[in-house]
């Protein structure tokens, strides 16, 4: 048996900005537009393809408590356990990739639980996700635009509806920027700069006793803002472009993201690829500038090592789930350019065993070495000790999770979160046994940057 659905094309190329705000851009407007969901590829990607979605059912759960909460049903229990006992009651789509399944967030909290590690859990949704039931799909290859939904109904009704409003929706987005401006606000570090140097220092003391080879040291900078969290997607999309951004409101929380690292993806046949960042490098100002930086980056030994470190975490997590013999390192220490910064980035492959699927690999990957350092427990011990906070979902993922088995999922970098009128803004690094502090320091400034500007954010003494 299959879930049917019906695919309505659109005669004409929509920017995903402009539809979002055309469809979701008056959370008030109704109440199936106050959650919604933008999986981007960004404003200039000529493959791969975004979706713009909502939907009826919500997934909440809280480390503090230790509950899953479905429909407004709050149980004891974890959300990755929840998602696969949601899954397993579903039909696979009638269109092939077609993205429904449970889109939102898996925060930091939420893989630190099971495993039994010290955490320090916060306010909020430690995870959120949607199921999604009514899509827009963006295929940037083909310039293609479909409408999915379910062929009946009040969704033929809104599919109807929202072909309409796509077809007048050009310049949708910069009239929504225009008319919500950014103020400013100041914003403060959880460590200042003096704490986290000494956070740093620590950090190497624990490698040099042996309890860790990497630990990814965190800060976390707090505002209170009446800014848009659309506003500020919109401004983040357009200055920092990434294929893997997002804008998830879920809850009454926002998370607003330009991430450059994919977590997890797996396709509906089981094949798993995760591409772990670690090594970054400012871009130039000048041509020569820039490339000298880029050419810094990819013969640091400090960089190459700590990349090489969670190559290694990534296979043998990926090892538990994967046929043997199947996991194999594609590409290692690859050069990823973006608008603000340069990465190290490698891609690990393999194939699940039978009978296992997308949340499987996400429990036995989850929460990311890249954001944790190695060995994984050791590293995730030390530095709740350290960290003196929760994480929140920042070092999390996000993302899709389909009911055809397929999941593609980003880390939770280089994004902010909105509720309750605050904003959250985490940014850190790995720190190895050749790490300069001053130079550590300097990297979290410089990937928290385009996020502060974006949110209209300055840091008192920066």
């Amino acid at each position: 048996m299959v879930l049917p659905l019906r695919a309505l094309p659109l005669d004409d190329w929509v920017d995903p900005a402009d539809a979002f705000v055309a469809l979701f851009g008056d959370p008030s407007a109704t109440s199936r537009a106050a959650d919604a969901v933008w999986l981007d590829s960004g404003p200039d990607a000529v493959d791969g393809r975004s979706v713009i979605a909502t939907g009826r059912r919500v997934l909440t759960a809280s480390a503090s408590r230790g509950t899953v909460t479905v429909d407004g049903v709050e149980r004891a229990g974890e959300a990755l356990d929840a998602l696969r006992a949601e899954l397993s009651g579903w039909e696979a789509p009638s269109i092939p990739d077609a993205p429904f399944g449970w889109v939102g967030w898996l925060g930091y909290e939420t893989g630190a639980r099971p495993l039994g590690v010290p955490y320090r859990a916060g306010d909020g949704a430690d995870s959120a996700l949607l199921l999604v039931d009514r899509a827009v799909v963006f295929d940037h290859a083909s310039r293609r635009v479909e409408i999915i939904t379910a062929p009946e109904g009040d969704d033929r009704e809104w599919a109807e509806e929202a072909r309409a409003a796509l077809a007048d929706c050009a310049g949708a987005a910069a009239a929504y920027d225009r008319a919500h401006p950014v103020p400013e606000a100041a914003a403060v570090w959880r460590h200042g700069d003096d704490a986290y140097l000494g956070l740093i220092r620590d950090c190497l003391d624990a490698i040099r006793d042996g309890d860790a080879y990497q630990l990814c040291l965190t800060n976390l900078a707090t505002a209170r803002t009446d800014a848009d969290p659309l506003a500020v997607q919109l401004r983040l999309r357009a200055t920092s472009p990434a294929h893997h951004g997002g804008f998830l409101r879920i809850a009454g929380e926002a998370l607003v993201s330009s991430s450059p690292e994919q977590f997890l993806h797996v396709s509906a046949a089981g094949r798993v690829r995760t591409k772990p960042i670690k090594g970054t490098r400012p871009r130039g100002a000048t041509v020569s500038a820039d490339l000298a930086l880029r050419a810094e980056l990819e013969a640091s030994d400090k960089e190459r090592a700590e990349n090489v470190m969670i190559v290694d975490l990534m296979r043998n997590d990926l090892a538990r789930v994967c046929a043997v013999g199947s996991v194999e390192v594609r590409h290692l220490l690859a050069v990823e350019s973006y608008a603000q910064v340069h990465q190290l980035v490698s891609t690990v492959e393999g194939r699940l065993r039978d009978g296992l699927g997308a949340v499987d690999a996400i429990a036995a990957c989850f929460p990311a070495g890249s954001m944790t350092g190695a060995p994984k427990l050791s590293a995730m011990r030390i530095l709740s000790r350290l960290e003196d906070g929760p994480r929140g979902v920042y070092a999390g993922c996000f993302g899709f999770i389909g009911l055809d088995g397929s999941a593609d999922l980003a880390m939770v970098i280089r994004s902010l979160r909105f509720r309750d009128g605050g904003v959250q803004i985490g940014a850190g690094g790995g720190i190895t046994a050749l790490s300069v502090p001053l130079e550590e320091l300097e990297e979290v400034r410089v990937k928290a940057a385009p996020l502060l500007r974006s949110a209209g954010l300055r840091v008192p003494g920066a």
